[in-house]
């Protein structure tokens, strides 16, 4: 079986043999190129110790000399070049208190967390697959390498790296492995924010998002997101819905484009509910007021997994707009787009349309006819470039001092009520009729 091996690559491991030493492309590497796909990073691993592979090539940088990585330079290029290792004993169920450099190769690829990233491959001998993970590649199954619960309690982030790949590749997840992170699921209290944040966030935008169902059932989403689990056990009795709060939430990631910020919306956007439940006495469930409880919630989740403000600000605004149905008439719609913004707003029917479809068929197609047409203004008005902004208005407030009005907090209001009457009719939007507005608004009030 032979793999595709950049030039650079190539080049390395030939310089490493050439010197006697064992050298093989490991890792991801090896099993996004047997899966067909590009790799995104190129790894090696080498019987060489660190200082041999510096004296091998001119430019080097030290990336993690003490567990054995040199970074190789080629160029602009950087390849991390990492020597055979066997892992001490690991303290902090993260990281091992010591590395023990080894001659033998499958040493190595033994301490690695599962089978399909346990292969290595040069041109010499092939594909280096001790463990059996051309098979569970076959079959579609992430298996730890050796006992899991040992995988699991060295580096307990690997927990949540099986629910990642599991759903970035659409497999499932070995039965004992799976057991193994139910069982040490509490582990995951010693991994960073920012490490659990960037796993969830990478099986957020995976093909297969629903696993996080998986993660709940055994558990981990207890640890790291408890939110959800209340969601889960949060029914909705009403016509609207079909499916228990998080049943419908995983439901919507399945009719969201995979972007982070969209996904997170939809992870987020009934957080609510469980809080804003109430039962009629007819036994109908009602969430009245829930999407401000939501954005708090996506707020507090957000700080916590300490993502970046951008990316917090675009979910809570999405979060907190989810529900507002705007009827299709233009007025309605520009006055919806200037409070949302121009560039959230279609991310705004994508989020409605994900919760529509993930919704009952109770009067289903009337609210996609609703989306739909609303969509249709929207993209009149960007045609249009109709005014929705401050931005857009054909004054400013130095037009208006201009005009006499007394620089201040006055300004603003006459601005914001200047675009109040271009938001209700587009046509306004000329310097002449809004300065004329100005002067007889200017007037009224003195």
């Amino acid at each position: 079986m032979r793999i595709d091996v950049p030039k650079k690559v190539q080049e390395i491991i030939s310089v490493l043999q050439e010197h006697g030493y064992d050298a093989y492309a490991v890792g991801g590497c090896v099993r996004d190129s047997l899966l067909g796909v590009l790799p995104a990073d190129w790894d090696i691993t080498t019987s060489a110790r660190p200082y041999q592979v510096k004296e091998l090539f001119s430019r080097t940088l030290d990336t993690g000399i003490t567990h054995g990585t040199v970074t190789v330079m080629l160029g602009k290029e950087g390849f991390e070049v990492t020597t055979y290792r066997i892992d001490g004993e690991y303290e902090d169920g993260r990281h091992p208190k010591e590395v023990v450099f080894t001659g033998e190769l499958q040493e190595d690829l033994r301490r690695r967390d599962f089978t399909i990233n346990a292969m290595a491959y040069n041109d010499r001998e092939g594909v280096i697959d001790a463990f059996g993970g051309i098979e569970d590649l076959h079959a579609g199954i992430i298996r730890c390498v050796g006992n899991p619960e040992e995988r699991f309690q060295e580096d307990a982030l690997r927990i949540l790296r099986a629910f990642r790949f599991a759903g970035q590749l659409g497999f499932s997840i070995e039965e004992n492995t799976l057991q193994a992170a139910a069982k040490l699921a509490e582990n995951l209290k010693k991994i960073s924010a920012e490490r659990i944040a960037a796993e969830l966030g990478k099986t957020l935008v995976s093909k297969n998002p629903g696993i996080l169902r998986t993660a709940y059932e055994a558990g981990v989403t207890a640890v790291i997101l408890p939110e959800f689990d209340r969601m889960m056990e949060t029914g909705q009795n009403t016509p609207h819905h079909c499916y228990s709060v998080g049943e419908h939430t995983l439901k919507t990631l399945e009719y969201i484009p995979a972007d982070k910020v969209l996904r997170y919306t939809m992870l987020l956007h009934d957080m609510g509910k469980p809080a804003a439940k109430v039962t009629d006495a007819n036994g109908r469930d009602h969430f009245k007021g829930h999407e401000t409880e939501s954005e708090k919630l996506a707020g507090n989740i957000l700080h916590r997994l300490k993502l970046d403000n951008d990316t917090i600000g675009k979910v809570k605004k999405l979060v907190r707009w989810h529900d507002s149905r705007q009827q299709p008439d233009p007025r309605i719609v520009r006055k919806a787009v200037n409070k949302i913004g121009k560039e959230m707003y279609p991310l705004l029917l994508q989020v409605q349309y994900a919760d529509t479809m993930a919704k009952s068929m109770y009067k289903r197609e009337e609210k996609l006819d609703r989306i739909d047409k609303v969509q249709e203004i929207y993209e009149e008005i960007c045609r249009e470039d109709q005014c929705v902004s401050l931005q857009d208005l054909e004054v400013n407030g130095k037009d208006l001092i201009q005009m006499g009005m007394k620089p201040g907090k006055e300004i603003g209001k006459m601005l914001e009520a200047l675009l109040e009457e271009v938001l209700e009719e587009p046509s306004r939007n000329t310097k002449e009729y809004l300065l004329k507005r100005a002067e007889e608004k200017s007037r009224q009030n003195s």
